[in-house]
């Protein structure tokens, strides 16, 4: 026996069914008549009580008196009601509601004038609907078709390039404009020091030729025999 609570606790909570939005509408309006319709008869039933004192000078509500009969819509009238509440939009739901109100506190009708007071609001809404579905601009037919992602796309980016321009800017040129000119490389690169006079370069001194060396002394003539001459 202890264990039936905890097996009660472990079962998982009911779900709810999903319902459409256009039923969950047509029972918001049909409450807010009915409610409606009952407040209408309590206020009705208050002003002929005030009535009858004033005419009468006794006031009977103490006394226990039958109940009172209820007013209620007919089959038809309540199915015609239902099937306009069904086209409103659950966007304008609750602009219905507060003009219905507006109305009513306006105008203080008797019960059975409350729904054609409520029929007169739905087509009101359905006429303002309307409206404003014509004035909404309507997307082009090319705008309704997805965006295709660039990493998709098989074809990728492809550069416009008009034969008709005379000249294209582009990034390396951009680059090479700012750029510092280059230097010379067959020409050294002289730069002044920061903050003193600019310092001369010294170039290294060309080498000496070598003195022709000098006859020794006791040395005789050459002893290489001469050279013969050719004879013509």
């Amino acid at each position: 026996m202890a264990l039936i609570p905890w097996l009660r606790w472990n079962e998982a909570p009911p779900r709810l069914s999903p319902r459409r939005p256009a039923e969950m509408v047509l029972e918001t309006l049909m409450m807010e008549l009915a409610g409606q319709m009952r407040e209408a008869e309590r206020q009705q039933w208050e002003r002929s009580n005030a009535l009858r004192k004033v005419c009468t000078g006794v006031d009977y509500s103490w006394l226990a008196s039958a109940p009172r009969p209820t007013y209620d819509l007919s089959p038809g009238e309540r199915l015609q009601l239902e099937d306009v509440c069904a086209k409103i939009h659950p966007s304008y739901c609750g602009p219905a509601i507060l003009r219905f109100r507006q109305l009513l506190a306006e105008r203080e009708p008797e019960v059975h004038e409350v729904s054609r007071l409520f029929r007169s609001v739905l087509q009101e809404v359905l006429e303002r609907a309307q409206r404003d579905a014509a004035a909404r601009p309507r997307p082009r037919p090319w705008s309704l078709r997805p965006p295709r992602a660039p990493a998709l796309d098989p074809r990728g980016p492809r550069a416009r390039v008009s034969p008709f321009a005379g000249h294209i800017r582009t990034v390396s040129e951009d680059v090479e404009r700012d750029a510092p000119p280059l230097r010379t490389w067959s020409l050294p690169e002289f730069r002044a020091p920061q903050g003193g006079p600019p310092r001369q370069l010294s170039t290294p001194p060309r080498p000496r030729p070598a003195p022709a060396p000098e006859p020794r002394e006791g040395a005789g003539p050459s002893c290489r025999p001469p050279r013969p001459q050719a004879q013509g």
